[in-house]
C-alpha cells in the first residue's frame, strides 16, 4: 500500500530495504534543460538584437558601453548579426554551465548526508544530526548543541526531501527552525559576540551574494565560536548555540 503526505509525494512504508537504500534528490531533468537551451536561444535572441540597434546606439553620445556598439556597428551584415548571436549562444551556455553546477543534489542514507555542488560535496553524518529543516528555501541540518551543521540554499522539491530523510529516520521538521525566535539582526560590532565574531561577520557581509562558498565556510568559522548565522538578503541574523 502506498501513502501520499501533504505535498503530494507517494512513499510506500520503511521496510528493511528502504532503509538501507542511499536516496538522491536532484534537479529534475527539464530544469537542466532550460539551462542548456533556454539560456542559449535567450542568449542568440539578444546577441541578434544588439546587432541590429548597435549602429543606432552608437550614435548617441550619452549611451553607455560606446566602444562595444561601435565596434559591433562596424561589423557589415550579416556577419554582424550572425556574430552577434553566436556571441549571445557562447554567453548562454556559461550562464547554464554556471547554474548546473550551482544546482544541489542531496545524497541520504542511513549513515550520512552528502551535500554535492558541482565537483564538491561535503558530508554530515547521521549521529550528529538532531533536526533537519528548509527555513524558506535553506535546506539545514543542525548539530545536538542547536548549531547549523550545514545550510545549503536549493530549490529541490520539498515532498522529496522530507521522503529521503524521514525514510531513514531522520527528525524531519514540518514547521522550519525551531530557533528562529532566537536570531538578533547583527549590527557593527555587537558587544554581545564571542571575540572574532564581528570581525567574521563583516567579512561574510561582503560575500553574500558574490561569493556563495566564501560566505558558507566564514559561516562554518562561525560556528566554531559558538555563533548560528542566517541572513535575509545581505541582513545578517545571529543566535548563541548551547
Amino acid at each position: 500500500m502506498r501513502n501520499q503526505d501533504s505535498s503530494g509525494w507517494e512513499s510506500t512504508p520503511s521496510t528493511a530495504a528502504t532503509r538501507t537504500e542511499q536516496l538522491v534528490v536532484a534537479e529534475p531533468m527539464w530544469s537542466h534543460l532550460l539551462l542548456w537551451l533556454g539560456f542559449p536561444l535567450l542568449g542568440a535572441v539578444a546577441g541578434g538584437l544588439l546587432a541590429l540597434i548597435a549602429d543606432w546606439v552608437a550614435g548617441l553620445e550619452w549611451a553607455p558601453m560606446q566602444g562595444l556598439f561601435k565596434l559591433v556597428a562596424s561589423i557589415p551584415d550579416p556577419y554582424g548579426q550572425f556574430g552577434g548571436a553566436a556571441l549571445g549562444v557562447l554567453a548562454g551556455l556559461v550562464l547554464g554551465a554556471i547554474g548546473s553546477n550551482e544546482a544541489l543534489t542531496v545524497t541520504v542514507d542511513a549513515h550520512q548526508v552528502g551535500l554535492t555542488r558541482g565537483k564538491a560535496t561535503r558530508t554530515v553524518d547521521r549521529a550528529r544530526v538532531s533536526a533537519v529543516f528548509l527555513d524558506g528555501k535553506d535546506l539545514t541540518l543542525l548539530g545536538p548543541d542547536t548549531a547549523p551543521l550545514a545550510r545549503e540554499r536549493c530549490e529541490l522539491n520539498q515532498g522529496q526531501l522530507r521522503h529521503a530523510f524521514t525514510t531513514h529516520g531522520y527528525p524531519w521538521l514540518d514547521g522550519g527552525d525551531p530557533h528562529r525566535d532566537d536570531y538578533r539582526r547583527w549590527i557593527e560590532d555587537t558587544p554581545d559576540l564571542p571575540a572574532g565574531a564581528n570581525s567574521l561577520l563583516r567579512a561574510r557581509g561582503k560575500a553574500l551574494g558574490s561569493d556563495p562558498a566564501e560566505a558558507a565556510d566564514l559561516a562554518a568559522e562561525l560556528g566554531k565560536l559558538g555563533v548560528a548565522v542566517r541572513e535575509e538578503g545581505k541582513r545578517q541574523y545571529w543566535r548563541l548555540v548551547r
